[in-house]
């Protein structure tokens, strides 16, 4: 069996600003010292990982159990406190 090749692996922040960067359409360097910027970037990323996973959760429950998860994060959100 071939030995697996590996590319060396990017920095957090580099591979963050090139996620911004292709979300954007923009290849201009990004200021990562910036705290909003980080901001930003973090946000981002959040957003596609929470998009896959509700994709994926959604598709392993039944309708009856996307229901009830649905009827406690109502709860959840919206119930009164005792």
């Amino acid at each position: 069996m071939p030995k697996r090749t590996r590319t060396k692996s990017q920095d957090i922040n580099q591979f963050a600003a090139s996620i911004v960067a292709q979300s954007t359409g923009s290849a201009l360097p990004v200021d990562l010292d910036n705290p909003l910027t980080a901001s930003q970037i973090m946000r981002e990323m959040g957003r596609r990982g929470g998009l896959k996973g509700a994709a994926t959760l959604n598709a392993r429950l039944s309708p009856a159990q996307r229901k009830a998860s649905a009827r406690r994060a109502a709860q959840a959100r919206w119930g009164k406190k005792a």
